[in-house]
This record gives structure tokens, sequence and C-alpha cells, in this order.
């Protein structure tokens, strides 16, 4: 299990972490920000410096999980992990990626007054640190990090409280903080974030996405909770499945929706391995138009997506990932065509 502590920078999460320890039996201090420090000492500088947080480094998220599945296979028990997220989309793909691997993330945000969080800030010892995402550039204090982060974290404030423990810290000390946490793991208080994603490929996979278009030809778009970026509706074939079959179970799954059939393939994807992925075969086939009052009874499963959308091609574009983009741009032409395209790596051949 993990207790990740969320807050601010300077909301004090790493000292209550240390206080946390001795009061959670069998736990670890578990702090993502060494990876960072050591990303800075590895990767190429023309590469640190694309980034100005190396939190949007793919690497940093892949390596938070793998460290994170490590460290619990080596000593057990509970880590603690006081880290910062304030991007819903990394919160989904690291916590997702945890819980692929069997560990469960209780979610706790310390949160004081923003007054008191910037009296806070400006208490604290001024060493003068690299920044986040490295590369070079002019070095940053802790204390101008913090503050330069409290409208991004304030920005953050909808959608971490709406899933975790919130305590307010405004008129805690640290041991009060760890106290007040080690009570809502024991209690259940803080409950296990509920987000799931299906175990992690061991070997190249066959998946099946339906496109679902409106009344005005627009696509449906699913925003998964466990990865970054928007879907189609769909999943991996089980074995001894038909991929149509598939197609219209995923449909049903994942929006509620009952499907007569599907009205042909679209678009046949081999899609080659990268590291760690696995790749496969990915087909679309067309799911033919909703009618608004078919597309008005779509639930999602609130653990697995979070929101959908009916998009024109263009607003697809920014959305999707480019290579998922372009296995949309022609299925829609061979949807134009009556013509199922073959493509590899999203690329016709």
């Amino acid at each position: 299990m993990i207790v990740w502590i969320n807050g601010a920078f300077g909301a004090g999460k790493t000292t209550a972490a240390r206080e946390l320890i001795d009061l959670i039996p069998n736990s670890t201090l578990y702090d993502p920000e060494l990876i960072g420090a050591q990303l800075r000492l590895l990767l190429p500088a023309k590469r640190l410096a694309e980034v100005s947080d190396y939190q949007d480094l793919p690497i940093w998220r892949r390596l938070v999980v793998d460290t994170a599945a490590a460290l619990s296979s080596e000593v057990g028990g509970v880590l603690v992990v006081p880290m910062t997220l304030l991007r819903q989309e990394y919160r989904d793909e690291i916590f997702g990626a945890l819980a692929s691997r069997r560990i469960p993330v209780r979610h706790v945000l310390v949160r004081p007054d923003e007054t008191i969080l910037r009296r806070r800030i400006a208490e604290r010892p001024e060493p003068v640190v690299p920044q986040a995402g490295g590369g070079g550039g002019p070095e940053t204090s802790c204390r101008q990090w913090a503050y330069d982060h409290i409208e991004p974290y304030s920005a953050a404030l909808e959608w971490i409280t709406s899933e975790a423990l919130v305590i307010d810290t405004s008129e805690l000390t640290p041991h009060e903080v760890a106290l007040r946490i080690a009570d809502a793991v024991r209690t259940g208080e803080a409950h296990p974030c509920e987000i799931v994603q299906s175990d992690p490929p061991t070997g190249e996979t066959l998946a099946a996405g339906v496109l679902l278009f409106d009344e005005e030809g627009r696509v449906l778009l699913v925003d998964p909770t466990y990865k970054p970026g928007w879907e189609f509706p769909g999943g991996v074939v089980e074995r001894g499945e038909a991929p149509a079959h598939a197609g219209v179970r995923e449909v049903a799954e994942e929006l509620g929706i009952e499907l007569d059939r599907l009205s042909g393939l679209l678009v046949v994807d081999w899609e080659p391995p990268a590291p760690p992925r696995f790749g496969g075969v990915r087909l679309l086939f067309d799911g033919g138009e909703l009618p608004a009052e078919v597309a008005q009874r779509i639930r999602l499963p609130d653990a697995e997506l979070r929101a959908f959308r009916f998009v024109a091609e263009q607003e697809a574009q920014r959305l999707l990932s480019p290579r998922r983009y372009e296995r949309l741009r022609w299925a829609l032409r061979a949807r134009e065509r009556g013509t199922p395209i073959y493509l590899e790596g999203a690329a016709p051949l």
C-alpha cells in the first residue's frame, strides 16, 4: 500500500511523512524527488532543456512506478510518498500503473490556508537548487519555486479535493498532521483511490476500438482515468474472443450502450514494439451513428473513464496522441471510401 501525501510546494508534506513512518508499523519513506535529482545527472542536457519540470518527463513517471513496485517487493509494508501532483493526467498515469501492479494508493491532501502557506514558504531556508527540469538553466530558489506554484496548485484543487482525503493543516504541527493521517489510514477514512487498470501485457496484444458518431458526424472519444490522453471506446481482445464481439462488449462495459452489431472494419494497424511496450495489432470498427436519445443514456464507469465527448476531426487531433490521431484519420477516410485500410505504425503500407 502507498500513502501518497499531496499538497502545495512548502505545505510540509515531507516533514509530515517523516513523522508518519514512526506511526505506521513497517512503513518506509519513498521520495520521488530523488528520482528527479538522478535524472538531472543521467539525461542529456538537450533533453532536460525541453522541460521545465521533471514530472513532464515520461521516464520520471515510469521510474516512480517501477521504483515503488521494487521497493514494495523488497521491504513490504507501507510506502509513504510525499510528492506534489498537480496535473490530473499525471496522477492518473501513475496511480493507474500502480493499480495494475496491485499496489493500492491512499491519496491525502495536506492543505493549509493560503495565508499560512505563504508564511511557511517565507520562513523556509533559502538554499539554491537547479530548476526541476534541469537543462542547465538559471538556478531557482526553493522559496521562489514554491511561490510560483501556488497558482497551479489552486487551479488543481478542484480535481484533487474531489477524490483525496483533505486535511486542513493550518493549525496543526507536523506531528499532529502525521497522527491525523495515520488515524485516517487505520480507520479506512483514507480509502484506496478508485483508479483501475488492467494487468500490463506480457506480449503483443490484439485490441479492438469502436468509432461511434453523433448526428453531426462527430466521433466519440473517452478520457481514461488511468493514463494520459483521450482514447476510442474499446480494449484488448480476450483469448478466444472474436474482435468484433470484443468491440461490442467494450462499448457496453464502458458506455452502457448495447450495440446490435458493428457496421464494418475500418482500419487494421500493426503497432511495432517500442520498449517497454510490446505493440500488436489494433483494429478500428465502425459502430455507426448514435441517435441523440441513445447518446443521452451513456453512463461511464467512474473508476475507468472520467469523461466522454463527441469531437470533430480537428479537435480530435488536439486530444489524441499522434499515433491514435493518424489511426482515426485513416479510419475516417476508410469510412468515406467504404473500404478498410491496412496500416503499419499508423501509416498506410
